[in-house]
This record gives structure tokens, sequence and C-alpha cells, in this order.
């Protein structure tokens, strides 16, 4: 493909006018929902059930729609550095023209769920609107043959284009610990898996050598306050290795988000410090048996007693739970109170557990949750029968708050959540990649059949485009503003897009794939827990929607 400036110009601004009849369908197809589902000017949860399935395919189609934004902004920003290269371009091209197709054709809500325009209650006149010229180019030119063959020649080296970072200093992290994932963590990935161990002490400390824990942690407090783009990059390339490694670090965000944004200076003194260090690992127990995603409806309850809580209840996929050395515990201190307004976090320290003795303190026991994938760490089910907590480890010590307190915290989670997918799915995608050049039939390496190499270059695009789409959201984390929507976007598109690349790599592989000493088995089992954690994709689909239509205007009835 041509790389003159005027080629390079006319393909933005092509896209730019593609993007601009995709962002006018997604108001249309807004109004249309919210048509539905409003009632005297309020959301009505009646007519949100009624309406599921349009009300999350609308929060694919607007996921789609921005996600085409953070590409095109990418490709911006790579043309104003003067590097927007022939791949890049080929990127972008493929990018937009597979994400226009879909969004014309169906969008994949899960193999099963394709989601139309018409089951939004688009007629003939809003898809001729949308089918504007340029983006039937799009449509004709982008994810063609041709362009795929194109991004398979310049794919073969490992080369996955310019992820436009532009900042030395996050080039330099993200090399490190590229370098670190290598080294370290992809050469004992499978026999951690296979043996279903915990990750070694000493790698945890070479990551506390490496600051790992404390990116994004006030310098004050003992962390480098790199930012939430670091946090991202650091993430992924972890989760290259392994995805238990990197969502090591989850653990920490969580705790250290909720301490930073919501405790007291005394807490913030006690605790942050130590978890910026990792010489504090945390857990996290906010889901129960019988509530799932509905943390609102937690039932364990933290009885006030002079100076202690008494905790009594069951929680269940704590994660890490017997080597935390400190627990986010979401409990019920105001029992009168339904819903989220009685709902508090008490953040209660416990001695490391071992493999004879997991949890010896009193009033709390575990039972470990077998797993097939996403090792490292174990899962255990806790149950808590009288187990003490000091009151002045309430945070923020105002009860009633934890809700409100833990949604702020999962923004992170979810932005760190879509990174550990795009580590997942690029793991993948070099498996393939390796194996595909490596494994020959027919007198010729399978990399050279179109079917085998389009995958692979439809997984590098799409992991292009989950990463501006995490890093979108970590900067408006950053720079303080609430980013619920975005978050959700990124973990939401990102876990698919890790499921696909991993089965897709499978496929490349045959029969070998179905092997467990291949380590594209494990990856496969790794990713599917990525649609499920820190919000299904039902429950993000479901949140961002809400949202986007609380957001604009909304009809008076």
């Amino acid at each position: 493909m041509p790389s003159s400036n005027n080629s390079e110009d006319k393909l933005i601004n092509t896209c730019e006018s593609a993007l601009a009849s995709a962002n006018q369908l997604e108001g249309h197809i807004r109004s249309l929902i919210a048509k539905k589902v409003f009632l005297k000017g309020r959301i009505e949860s009646t007519k949100i059930t009624a309406n599921q399935f349009s009300l999350h395919g609308y929060a694919w189609l607007a996921t789609y729609v921005e996600s085409l934004r953070q590409l095109l902004n990418w490709s911006k920003r790579l043309k104003n550095g003067n590097s927007f290269g022939d791949l890049e371009q080929l990127i972008l091209k493929a990018g937009f023209g597979e994400y226009l197709a879909q969004i014309r054709g169906g969008i994949p809500m899960s193999q099963l769920e394709i989601a139309r325009l018409s089951d939004f209650g688009a007629n003939e006149k809003v898809e001729r609107e949308f089918l504007t010229s340029d983006v039937m180019l799009v449509i004709q030119e982008g994810n063609s043959p041709k362009v795929r063959q194109a991004l398979a020649e310049l794919m073969i080296n490992n080369n996955f284009g310019n992820v436009g970072l532009q900042e030395s200093s996050l080039e330099m992290i993200r090399d490190q610990f590229k370098k670190f994932s290598d080294e370290k963590i992809a050469p004992h990935a499978q026999t951690w898996h296979m043996n279903d161990s915990l990750i070694p002490d000493h790698l945890i400390s070479d990551m506390s050598d490496l600051g790992v824990f404390g990116l994004t942690i006030p310098e004050k407090w003992g962390g480098s306050e790199s930012g939430k783009t670091a946090m991202c990059l650091v993430t992924e390339e972890l989760c290259r290795g392994y995805l238990g490694v990197g969502s090591l670090v989850t653990r920490t965000e969580i705790a250290a988000d909720l301490i930073r944004e919501h405790g007291t200076d005394l807490q913030k003194l006690r605790w942050l410090a130590p978890l910026a260090e990792g010489k504090l690992l945390p857990t996290a127990l906010f889901t129960e048996p019988d509530t799932g995603s509905d943390l609102a409806s937690v039932g364990t309850r933290a009885i006030r007693s002079g100076t202690k809580y008494q905790v009594t209840g069951a929680k269940t996929w704590a994660t890490h739970a017997s080597r935390a050395d400190l627990m986010t515990v979401l409990v019920r201190t105001e029992q009168n109170q339904v819903g989220h307004k009685g709902v508090s976090i008490l953040v209660a320290p416990k001695p490391r557990g071992t493999d004879d003795n997991p949890f010896p303190l009193t009033g709390m026991s575990g039972t470990e949750i077998k797993v097939i994938g996403y090792r490292g760490m174990k899962e255990y089910e806790i149950a808590f029968d009288g187990f003490e907590v000091p009151t002045d480890c309430l945070l923020g010590e105002v009860e009633g708050q934890g809700f409100k307190q833990l949604m702020s915290g999962m923004e992170t989670a979810r932005i760190q959540t879509a990174a550990r997918a795009i580590g997942v799915a690029q793991n993948a995608l070099e498996l393939g990649l390796s194996y595909s050049l490596e494994r020959y039939q027919f007198g010729r390496p399978i990399y050279d059949f179109p079917r085998i190499s389009a995958k692979l270059t439809s997984m590098m695009v799409e992991i292009m485009i989950c990463r501006q789409l995490t890093w979108s959201a970590a900067r408006e984390k950053d720079a303080g503003r609430r980013c619920d929507i975005e978050a959700g976007m990124a973990k939401l598109l990102s876990a698919r897009v890790a499921w696909s690349a991993a089965d897709n790599a499978m496929q490349i592989h045959g029969g070998n794939g179905y092997a467990v000493e291949f380590p594209i088995s494990r990856v496969l089992m790794d990713s599917r827990i990525l649609n499920v954690f820190e919000g299904t994709g039902e429950i993000q689909a479901q949140i961002i929607s809400k949202r986007l239509l609380e957001t604009n205007q909304t009809p008076a009835a």
C-alpha cells in the first residue's frame, strides 16, 4: 500500500467520515432503545429486563463505535509523529472494515447471540443513512483478502504494529517487563499450571523489586505513581507470560485504590506503603454464593460490639485468600437497611496460611475451589463465624458507604482486566504464529494458507483495537474523570477478543492444541475466565447501556 502523505490523509479522512456515520447510527439506536425502556423520564426496571437483548446489543454497538474512534485517534497520533507506516495503515483499514461490516450485518455478543440492526427496531431509512459511500468503501476494501495478505506478509517477523506510546518512559517500562516475562515467567508457566501450584515467592519478590505493586500508588506512600497506562503495560506483559502472575497485581490495585480514595489518613499510613512494597499481599472478598454479581444484596453480617465487628457469613471466589495478608471484605453493617445502603467495606488483616493450615485464625475457614484454568493463586470459598475485625478497619470509618466505594474501585479493576485480556490474547497470537511457521503440511508452512494467516492477522488487528480502547480508559482514570463506561467497554471487548484469539490459536495447532503439553491448551482455559470475573459480559453490557442512556438526552415519557 502506498505510504505517501496523500494516501495517509485520504485513508484517515475516509475513516473519519465512516466513523461520523457510525456515530450517527449509534445516536439513532440509542433513541430507539430509550423509547423502549424509559417511563415518565426514567429507566424502568421491568422494561430493561423485557428488552435486555436489544439493550445489550446497543452496548456492543456503542463499544464498536468507541473502539473505532480510539483506533482512528491512534492512527492520527502516529501520523503526526511520522510513524504511520504500511502495517499501521493496514491495521486501520482492516479494523474499520471488519467492525463496520459487523455493525451492518450483526455484532457477535457471544457465539450464539448476534445483535442486528433489526433487533433495535432500525428501519431501512436508518440503515441507508448509515451506509454512506465512505462506509461502503471501507467495508468493501477494508478487511479484504488483499489487505489480509499484505498484513500477513508484514507480520511474519513478529511485527505487530507500532502501539503508539510516544513516551520514552512508557516504552522503557514495556520493554523491561517484556524481557522479564520472557525470561522469568513464560518458561515456567506451563509447569505451574500443570502442577496447580502457587506462583513462587521468589518471583513475587522479584516483582516487588521492580516496583510492580506500587505502580499507581503515590510516591509519599512508597509507590512510583506511574499511572494507569503504565499499570496496563506491566499487566499486559506479565499476563502474556501467565495470567496468574499478572493477576497478582489486580489484587493490590483493588485494595490500594479503595484505601487511597476512601481510607482515613491512618489507614493510608498503615497499609499503602506495605502494599506498594509487596510486603502485604491482599485479597478481595466481595462475591457470595447466593448473590454473584448482585453485590448490593450482600448477606455477610458485620455486627459492631465495642471496638470489634463480629463477621458472620460466606464468601466465594476468594482469589489468593490463603497466602494473602489483607482482606477487603464487603459486609452488611446496617442490618435494617436493604440494598446498597447498609453495605460497608472492612480492610481486615490476617496471617498467611500454609499448605497444612491455610487459614490459621479463629472464626475463619476456607475450602479450595478447584479450577480448570486461571491457576497460580488458588480460589477459595470462605466461611466466617464470629470472625473479629477491629472497628478502625472500617474503610473510611463510615458505615454504609461500601457499595459506592467499591463501584469507584471497579473502574480500575476493569481497566486492568482488559489489560490482562490483551496480554492473554497477545500470548495466543504469538503461540499461533510460531506454530504456523514451524508446522509444515503439504510441503509448506501452514502459515502460507490464507485461512491460517487470516486468523492471525485478525487477532493482531483486534488486539490493537483493544489496546487503544483500554489505554484511553486508563488516561481518563488518571485524569480523575469518571470512566465506568470506558472501563466497561474495554473489559467487554477485550475479554471476547482474548477468548477468540485463544480459540483460533488452538485451531491453528490442530490436534496438538488439545494436548496438555502445548501451552495453547492452558491459554484457552485461562482466556475463558476473562468474560466472567470483574463483572460478566452481560453485566458489563447492562452497565454500559444504562449509563449511556442516563448520560444522554432521554425522552420525557
